[in-house]
């Protein structure tokens, strides 16, 4: 399999994120990247093409694009999520403390923390009319 990028487009609903995580993952079986990656990969998946399923379209649905890039040096995926929403930024928001019980804790917030602390490098930028949230693993 040679190094390049693919793309998906689905609709931005909940129900494709198992659509989405296995169109990623058949790559990444090819590209031998690691089951603990690959693990990481998927919980960023669901978080963050579960956002887009349910925050960026408020009226009608709309679609997402998923993009997978695979790098040789250093051996990395790279996986971007496209949409036309409403412009967020996830990563603007400060992170949980997570030192406080969940009990105390301010409620939100917590899986995007996982996927930052997860990936290698996480970017977000609105450009052309829309959300472009980029995810890097290196394996």
């Amino acid at each position: 399999m040679e190094m390049g990028e693919k793309i998906l487009v689905v609709d931005a609903v909940v129900e494709n994120i198992e659509k989405v995580t296995e169109f990623v993952n058949g790559y990444l079986k090819l590209w031998g990247c690691p089951a603990k990656a690959r693990a990481q990969i998927d919980i960023a998946i669901d978080e963050l093409f579960g956002n887009i399923a349910k925050y960026a379209y408020r009226q009608q649905p709309g679609v997402a694009v998923v993009q997978i890039e695979v790098t040789k040096e250093p051996l990395a995926v790279i996986i971007t999520f496209t949409d036309h929403g409403t412009p967020f930024d996830p990563l603007a928001n400060a992170d949980p403390d997570i030192t406080l019980g969940a009990e105390k804790r301010q409620t939100g917030g917590l899986g995007i923390y996982m996927v930052k602390q997860s990936m290698d490098q996480v970017i977000y930028a609105y450009r052309d009319g829309k959300n472009i949230l980029q995810i890097r693993k290196n394996f």
